[in-house]
């Protein structure tokens, strides 16, 4: 008997280094645009910070939706392209591209006209000078929707390809705009959050216009014809929400728990001496800004994860999806357990560019050094292995398993560790909550990827 011929592999080294490291600089220069917003604000008071701070949140939900759509964009186009269909992979980029912008644009026109009721329903009693930061800086960004989601995209369509240059050098020139708009209005005028407000909506139409301008060129292997040419093929929406509404109705829940965890955060600083216990809700923003950093590179992995994993499922080829991703989930370890040791030690150091009260400080230290160690454990099994499961087709698993352990762990756990009806250990007891979110997480879908079930799903 002949021995079996070996498979020529779908990617090289070179390629996977080609496409992984423009996506983890990528990440990290969109990661810097919310952490700017926040640091440039801490010269008008920590109410300011909090405002902001509260409604990135929101802008991160809205976001991560947008990104749940691209993904399933990104998967049906990196099957077709596994499977040699560079024409149906353009077809899918299209479509993808009227979804994203319709979407954003009713997202934007709700946000405009309720934004004082969503803040309201969503964090309760706040100050009204935290209130006050909160509904300019949402005005503004919300404003910025539609070119968030043509940019996402736009840049899911250059990874499905394998070119994620694309995006890092747009994402690039999305921070030089963002910061010295920044700083020309929040240091120079005094602008506060409605500066940092003007500085995101700019950097984000910059960037949705050169991400637009490229996707229309037919020198790519996937590019947008006839733009502005109406086109509905509902074969493919459907493929592309498939994968899409299931990833998005999880990334939604994801970021409403924390928006209900956040909500029982601000009831924390509600009669508590500021100077003497620290804010909640300044200690929450500034630590999930630095903790955020540390997660880059297994975020960026993981994008690069669903264009391998997709592309090998559309050729056919189970046994390369599976070491592929088997491999990438080393990368995102490795690179986390450098980050956590820098977060770790480097802390106590970070914290204080932040001018918070020595109260406040002591709290997001505490907070990141626990970061730290649960990152190194759990953090890559729990969000990066996910990516291979959701491009192959495997959506529905990865929502109902997310949704379930947001809501029994971070949400119910944080009301029974944090609040006062259970041991009120206060902030800290909310990040508890979501570190035991992290572990179960990351036990169910090792347990998935390990029995192979995954890849019996078809989405072409």
């Amino acid at each position: 008997m002949e021995p079996k011929a070996k498979t020529q592999p779908l990617f090289t080294r070179q390629a996977l280094t080609r496409l992984l490291v423009p996506l983890i600089v990528e990440q990290l220069l969109l990661m810097t645009v919310g952490m700017a917003d926040t640091m440039m604000v801490t010269t008008a008071g920590e109410a300011v910070v909090s405002g902001v701070s509260l409604v990135d949140n929101i802008n991160i939900l809205i976001i991560n939706i947008f990104s749940a759509l691209s993904t399933g964009g990104a998967v049906v186009v990196s099957q077709y392209l596994g499977r040699q269909e560079p024409e149906n992979a353009r077809s899918a980029a299209k479509q993808l591209l009227y979804v994203n912008f319709l979407l954003g644009a009713a997202l934007m026109a709700v946000a405009l006209l309720f934004r004082e009721h969503i803040l309201r329903l969503v964090f309760g009693r706040i100050s009204q000078e935290i209130m006050d930061s909160a509904l300019i800086y949402f005005l503004l960004t919300a404003a910025a929707y539609p070119f968030i989601a043509v940019y996402n995209a736009g840049a899911a369509l250059f990874r499905a390809m394998g070119n994620s240059k694309v995006s890092m050098v747009n994402s690039l020139i999305v921070n030089v705009i963002n910061i010295t708009v920044n700083a020309i209005l929040i240091y120079g005028f005094s602008m506060g959050s409605a500066g940092a407000g003007v500085g995101t909506l700019v950097s984000r139409i910059a960037a949705a216009v050169i991400i637009g301008v490229m996707v229309v060129r037919p020198t790519h292997v996937v590019y947008i014809e006839h733009l502005l040419r109406p086109e509905l093929r509902w074969t493919m929406v459907k493929r592309i929400l498939g994968i899409g509404i299931p990833a998005g109705v999880e990334n939604s829940m994801f970021q409403i728990g924390k928006l209900l965890v956040l909500n029982l955060i601000t009831s924390f600083d509600m009669g508590v001496d500021l100077l003497v216990k620290g804010s909640a809700v300044a200690a929450n923003a500034i630590a999930s800004s630095i903790a955020g950093v540390v997660c880059v590179p297994g975020q960026g992995t993981g994008l690069g994860m669903v264009t391998v994993v997709g592309q090998c499922m559309g050729a056919g080829d189970h046994d390369q999806a599976t070491g592929y991703a088997k491999k990438l989930l080393l990368v995102s370890y490795v690179s986390t357990w450098i980050m956590s040791a820098g977060l770790f030690f480097g802390s106590p150091y970070l914290v204080p560019l932040f001018n918070l009260t020595p109260a406040t400080a002591a709290m997001a230290v505490q907070i990141l050094q626990l970061h730290a160690v649960f990152g190194c454990l759990v953090w890559p099994a729990s969000f990066t292995l996910p990516n291979a499961l959701r491009a192959a087709g495997d959506a529905k698993f990865t929502m109902v398993t997310a949704m379930l352990s947001m809501w029994i762990c971070r949400i119910g756990c944080s009301y029974l560790l944090g609040s006062a009806w259970g041991l009120d250990l206060g902030l800290l007891g909310v990040w508890l909550a979501m570190f035991a979110d992290w572990v179960v997480r990351a036990g169910v879908f090792s347990f998935r990827f390990l029995r192979g079930k995954w890849k019996n799903h078809q989405v072409i």
